[in-house]
């Protein structure tokens, strides 16, 4: 099992559960699953591109990755309904708590002037959202092998009930909130 999610049933919960008087353990808020999402207009033109995303994702959370279509058709961004934009992976589990620590202990330390995670970027019912410039952060990507560099976005859905609920939890699993 993951340090982390053992860290959370020993730790994180019993400090969450005195903290917002939960009368019930069923309360505590708890990761639900990580969304790695990779979108990339350019591989309309360029189905290599896709490979490229797909090993990267592969490469960053350890799992497959689903290849992402478009809904409907664009015509300003040259687009029909059915062409295969992107690629996202769901992370649940063990795998997931294993992502989140090398995320937040790794990953993110190394993205240039570095000061910590947006606290605003919450929605609103406990899940937060955040984006990233370049895949060069993750130590698991060789820099000599990428072709372009790329953006990613990361969803954190919690069970939380409101905001104040799920930032505390990030908090506790790692997460550099800014000041």
């Amino acid at each position: 099992m993951a340090r982390l999610q053992e860290r959370y049933k020993s730790e994180i919960a019993p400090k969450l559960m005195e903290k917002f008087q939960y009368k019930s353990v069923m309360q505590i808020p708890r990761m639900e699953k990580v969304v790695i999402n990779v979108a990339c207009g350019e591989a309309r033109d360029n189905p290599k591109m896709l490979d490229a995303i797909v090993a990267d994702l592969k490469a960053v959370t350890g799992q497959k990755p689903v290849l992402c279509k478009a809904k409907k058709s664009v015509a300003n961004f040259k687009l029909r309904e059915g062409m295969t934009i992107g690629a996202k992976v769901t992370l649940r589990g063990e795998r997931m708590y294993e992502f989140i620590d090398r995320f937040f202990s790794l990953a993110l330390p190394r993205v240039r002037d570095f000061r910590g995670i947006n606290p605003d970027s919450f929605d609103g019912r406990g899940n937060y959202n955040m984006g990233i410039k370049e895949q060069l952060i993750f130590p698991e990507i060789d820099y000599d092998k990428i072709d372009k560099v790329r953006g990613m976005d990361l969803c954190f859905v919690t069970t939380a009930a409101n905001d104040e609920e799920a930032r505390e939890l990030l908090a506790l699993l790692g997460a550099p909130f800014a000041r």
